[in-house]
């Protein structure tokens, strides 16, 4: 078995602006597994907040080449994967990879091999960036009319209360997740909860809005406002989603954040034993960095996989979702291809 990858510059659409930063581009190291003629492909991107650099990417990746001649078969590869000292993007990637070979050579699509027999269209968020309300409201607008009945809205300034209120006035028949990415304090949150619900606005969800690591802080915004709580940088592992049983409504799984679709089934599965919703997330990536967490869809309550509709060229296909819907092609493995 042979691994190899190569690196490209993904530009996005508009600069997305959330509490913490500004991104207008990240590279992106597609990785391929051959294996008896057969290739399958991951994807990981470059994130300061992830520390994901592509150094480092390429020395995990360096290792990974060395690595995979000495295994005969993928599944061998897949299943020591969860062991092996890596950043968690970087197994990811390489994890999606042998997924897409084994589809391949069975003949079947991921999402089969995930324990979703039958594929349904899901239906995808499309996040709007911290940007002035009346931006924000004719991207909703707009958003709504190509089909989208879920936006998230990235909030994290002082206008925050006006912009969830211009979105809900300019879209008033999708749902909204609200994203502060914690840049909120517990009392900040809880006070502008009351003010959406006193302006007649419904909330979906809200995610992760206090910083990581302050389970008390949660519980305490969870038992004073009625919008379903996600966390996010909280929930990383699924021994996480057990400790924050009773504590949120919901957790957001991201394959670069657990290390893979293995690993992710593991916090779903916790997610079901502890009664907590899914949402499945994404970074910023190409079709092929979102295919394997689309191929979870069938377990999430939400799905906010909007990575490739934010770029200005998505070097794949086959993905879908620039009408609110994301559509797999059926064929096996990851189901994307080259543009």
């Amino acid at each position: 078995m042979k691994l190899g990858w190569t690196v490209r510059g993904l530009t996005l659409r508009t600069p997305l602006r959330i509490s913490r930063s500004v991104m207008a581009r990240r590279d992106a190291v597609q990785v391929v597994v051959e294996h008896d003629g057969l290739r399958g492909h991951g994807e990981v991107v470059t994130s300061v907040f992830h520390d994901l650099d592509l150094d480092g990417i390429l020395l995990s990746l360096n290792d990974f080449r060395a690595l995979a001649v000495e295994y005969s078969a993928p599944g061998a590869l897949l299943a020591d994967l969860p062991g092996l000292d890596h950043p968690p993007g970087v197994l990811a990637a390489v994890d999606a990879a042998l997924h897409d070979v084994i589809g391949r050579e069975r003949g079947v699509p991921v999402h089969a091999l995930a324990g979703v027999p039958l594929w349904t269209d899901a239906p995808t968020a499309y996040t709007i960036g911290i940007t002035d309300p009346e931006d924000a409201a004719l991207q909703a607008k707009a958003l709504a009319a190509k089909g989208f009945t879920l936006l998230k809205v990235k909030l994290g300034t002082e206008h925050d209360v006006t912009a969830v209120t211009a979105v809900h006035a300019a879209a008033p028949g999708t749902r909204l997740l609200l994203d502060p990415n914690g840049g909120w304090t517990p009392e900040h949150t809880v006070r502008v909860v009351e003010l959406l619900t006193a302006a007649g606005v419904v909330v979906d969800a809200l995610e992760q809005p206090i910083a990581p690591g302050n389970p008390a802080g949660l519980a305490w915004v969870r038992d004073r406002c009625a919008v379903p709580l996600i966390a996010d940088e909280d929930a990383a592992t699924a021994a996480d989603v057990r400790a924050l049983a009773g504590l949120v409504d919901g957790v957001n799984v991201k394959l670069a954040k657990c290390g893979g679709i293995g690993p992710a089934l593991e916090i779903i599965s916790a997610a079901r034993e502890t009664g907590v919703d899914v949402m499945l997330g994404c970074l910023v990536a190409s079709s092929l960095g979102i295919a394997p967490a689309a191929h979870l869809s069938g377990h999430a309550r939400w799905v906010d996989l909007d990575g490739h509709l934010l770029l200005a060229d998505d070097p794949w296909t086959g993905l879908g979702g620039e009408d609110g819907v994301l559509r797999l092609s059926g064929a096996p493995g990851l189901g994307v291809a080259p543009r």
